[in-house]
């Protein structure tokens, strides 16, 4: 695998399989897809751990500030009796009540530990069958935005070579009219050319200059594209060895041979396959809260109470239970009820879209079939195009060489060349595109194969 570090040193040559390895390294899109499958395992982890004992330390400490006071009805006690017989005694009794006992200690400290675990918990148990399935679904997101951007990063690399294969042909036409312009000067500066033969010819040249401008800038674009997608400085200087052309020759046996309608890796279906499969497992945890469910308790403590400085007279008393808790739902005013009919509308909906999906996934790759077949002949056509004209121009350059031909002749013919080129590195591009939309829509894109070391 290439080094950005040892590319910085010098200007890189960089083909297709290059700068695919470097965007799964460090593309942003790609580098947040694995880190969210990474976040779902610890999602797992955590309902995992929710099956094996929780335990908490914990210690309080209050103050009393005003102690309860409790007073006592002696009336019950034969207090009402005494009072009749003797008016003194009832005096100081009813005295000594009225001022009430206070209750409590001025410190009071408790310490411990406390223990909980579920015994019987039927939608936490299946609760983790469902962070199974979202690892499951987030490493086929990170899959499917990793298609998308083989994807991209294809369309941004045919697009450069497409800028820079037209900008050669432009040139090549810009070289041609301005060596008539200036054949058509030295003739006129040696009386053997009208002015209006040098107009006209100047006239033709500055016409190309725009396309060549436009050209430029075409790649200008298509290189900072493909900067962005690979995650790169859009200061980082490249050079690609590749051409349109290079893709002629292998597109039968690489392309056609293995066309086929299999769509079954398709990164859309196969994430609603998984988000229907949480829905039914949803759908399955809605109906276990009609459960019971039983848990485990137990806690250690130890408690002090004191009066006067919190920091002396300490008396600690550990003391410690166990306990079991069991729930019995049995009634919620339909909640649970209709929980599990939404879900269930849910599951239908999805049934749904995934079906139109399918349809949709379905004549999309009968399209991008077709329309690679139409452009290998599309291809064929072109390529055989360029030769004719290619041919055309060189007859017509010798006759006018010789004086058989004029100049709108010749420069018709450059013209037909040109636009024979064009259109033969049109069709290459469009072939090259919808392979690309094709592998993206049937999921075959060897990403293993950019993303291993080489």
């Amino acid at each position: 695998m290439l080094s950005l570090n040892a590319m910085s040193q010098s200007t890189p040559v960089l083909s297709l399989d290059d700068c695919l390895r470097i965007a799964l390294s460090e593309n942003p899109t790609v580098k947040v897809a694995d880190m969210e499958v990474q976040r779902m395992d610890y999602s797992r982890k955590e309902v995992i751990g929710q099956l094996f004992p929780n335990i908490d330390f914990s210690g309080t400490y209050s103050r009393m500030v005003a102690k309860q006071v409790m007073y006592l009805n002696m009336s019950g006690l034969g207090g009402g009796a005494a009072a009749g017989e003797g008016g003194g005694e009832s005096s100081a009794s009813s005295g000594s009540n009225s001022s009430g006992i206070k209750m409590g200690l001025d410190n009071s400290y408790s310490v411990g530990f406390q223990g909980s675990m579920p015994l019987i918990a039927p939608q936490l148990w299946k609760s983790i069958s469902i962070s199974d399935s979202q690892i499951l679904r987030s490493l086929e997101a990170s899959r499917q935005s990793k298609q998308n951007l083989v994807n991209q990063v294809k369309s941004a690399y045919y697009a450069m070579l497409l800028a820079e294969d037209s900008k050669e042909v432009i040139q090549e036409s810009y070289d041609m009219a301005k060596l008539t312009y200036e054949t058509y000067t030295k003739l006129y500066s040696a009386g053997a050319a009208s002015d209006y033969d040098v107009l006209r010819t100047s006239v033709a040249m500055k016409n190309v200059e725009p396309e060549l401008l436009q050209a430029d800038i075409a790649i200008k674009q298509t290189r900072l594209q493909l900067l962005i997608l690979m995650g790169v400085d859009s200061a980082f200087e490249f050079t690609v060895s590749d051409r349109l052309s290079n893709y002629e020759g292998t597109m039968y046996e690489n392309t056609i041979a293995a066309l086929n309608n299999d769509y079954s890796e398709n990164a859309d279906l196969k994430l609603l396959d998984i988000d229907a499969s949480i829905l039914k497992k949803n759908l399955t945890i809605q109906k276990l809260a009609y459960a019971p469910t039983l848990a485990l308790a137990a806690n250690y403590n130890w408690t002090s109470m004191s009066n006067g400085s919190p920091f002396k007279n300490f008396r600690w008393n550990p003391y410690s239970t166990v306990s079991l808790s069991l729930s019995v739902p049995i009634f919620s005013s339909g909640q649970r009820w209709h929980k599990v009919k939404e879900t269930q509308l849910q599951v239908e909906e999805l049934n749904l879209q995934r079906n139109y999906l399918e349809r949709s996934v379905a004549m999309q790759v009968d399209l991008a079939i077709d329309n690679i077949k139409r452009n290998v002949k599309q291809i064929a056509s072109s390529s055989e195009s360029v030769k004719q004209a290619e041919r055309a121009h060189d007859i017509m350059a010798r006759s006018f060489e010789i004086g058989a031909a004029n100049y709108l002749d010749l420069r018709n013919s450059e013209l037909a060349l040109t636009q024979a080129r064009l259109a033969y590195y049109q069709a290459i591009y469009n072939y090259l595109i919808a392979g690309s939309s094709l592998e993206l829509l049937q999921g075959t894109a060897p990403i293993d194969q950019y993303t291993n070391n080489q």
